[in-house]
């Protein structure tokens, strides 16, 4: 493959455990980490249960607390002061990635001293971590974000209109335990937005400026596997083996994304998640294929034969199951996939043309932004919001 780069600093959660049933087994595993557990999960849903059975069985003390949305940051100063009050040995953490985000910003900040607004990026002094963070043992029940296997939190600011990231290779849980059958009941809806953040997660690394021979591993394990199934899981939520390899898929994103970085799809969404109450794996699906499109544009624009033309023609092949010299056919089944999973445009969301501006300042400062394959000059990500809206 043209641009293979064979340098590269491989960092993960300390162990991964997959397959179907393994979540039986997290009692006997959290013991390796002590006996009380601070558990941060979303509405009860059936797995519950199954958890419960297993912590009590192997004598582990919990206490359990239910959240929604998207962690912000008062909600993580009053988790920080209640943990800091009542000190646990770990903390488990079940549900999509928010809760997961949730969960490893306050294992770092409830054991590290002073503000926790110093730590974060773009708003606080990006202070690196002092003191290694409570084990955090991450239990996705969407597939979805990967952030089993990722260093760093989202953490939205009402107060700036900006979601920021509490960042350390310190934060990688202790134990990612992905469970596919957690996934059967997700609805269609969260199915689709979940998945297509997914796909994006293993498209993105691929033709980042950071991609390596190790993270492209995962990508193309990603992108055939979710390919091949988004559909299949979205029409029929209870089929195990289309749950099976989007649970996988998810977690090749997480570990690529950690390792290489993300593009221009992310770098919009975090502005825009953080200015409109917009879900980002919605987000991230419609702006997916819209900016793949710009990508290759640039790209042939800067030159007709550039190297990284060739990895959007790959990527082409794998979405399709087709050989193919036109990237563009990738970008076709992506539009494709986005109309049948009903994936809403930005507008939906209440943004409006004279927002445009100001989330494209934003994006361009995004640290997601910086290892898109091609930069983005002020026309291309004005048209790249035109075109998703």
């Amino acid at each position: 493959m043209v641009g293979e780069n064979f340098t590269f600093d491989f960092q993960t959660a300390q162990r991964i455990l997959f397959g179907t049933g393994s979540v039986a087994r997290l009692g006997s595993l959290a013991l390796e980490y002590g006996h009380r557990a601070f558990w941060i999960t979303t509405k009860r849903r059936p797995f519950h249960q199954i958890i419960e059975e297993s912590l009590l069985s192997a004598g582990i003390e919990f206490q359990n607390l239910e959240v929604h949305g998207e962690p912000k940051i008062g909600q993580v100063v009053e988790l920080v002061k209640q943990i800091k009050d009542n000190p646990w040995d770990m903390i488990i953490a079940t549900g999509g990635g928010s809760v997961i985000d949730l969960a490893k910003a306050v294992a770092a900040l409830s054991v590290n001293p002073g503000d926790p607004l110093d730590y974060l990026e773009v708003v606080g002094k990006n202070k690196p971590l002092e003191v290694t963070p409570l084990p955090v043992l991450a239990i996705p029940t969407t597939a979805g974000t990967g952030s089993e296997v990722t260093r760093n939190a989202v953490i939205t600011l009402p107060q700036h209109g900006i979601k920021v990231s509490l960042r350390s290779p310190k934060m990688l849980p202790v134990l990612a335990l992905v469970d596919p059958a957690l996934t059967v009941d997700l609805p269609p809806e969260v199915t689709a937005s979940t998945g297509m953040d997914a796909l994006t997660q293993v498209i993105e690394p691929y033709v980042s400026n950071r991609a390596n021979v190790m993270t492209d591993l995962f990508c193309e394990g990603g992108i055939r596997r979710i390919s091949r199934s988004i559909l299949k899981a979205y029409q029929a939520g209870n089929d195990l083996e289309a749950r099976q390899d989007m649970a996988f898929g998810s977690l090749m994103g997480g570990l690529a994304l950690a390792n290489a970085g993300l593009g221009a799809v992310h770098g919009f969404a975090a502005p825009i998640g953080g200015m409109f109450r917009a879900p980002h794996g919605a987000i991230c699906a419609r702006l997916l294929p819209v900016v793949c499109r710009v990508n290759i544009e640039v790209l042939r624009r800067e030159n007709p034969k550039h190297p990284l033309l060739k990895r959007y023609q790959q990527v082409a092949a794998w979405l399709t199951g087709e050989e193919t010299e036109d990237p563009m056919r990738g970008v076709q089944w992506l539009e494709n996939i986005c109309k049948v999973l009903n994936i809403p445009s930005l507008q939906a969301y209440g943004i409006q043309r004279k927002d445009f501006s100001v989330i494209a300042e934003a994006a361009r400062r995004a640290s997601s932004m910086k290892a898109n394959p091609v930069e983005l000059d002020d026309k291309d990500l004005i048209r790249v919001l035109e075109m998703a809206y």
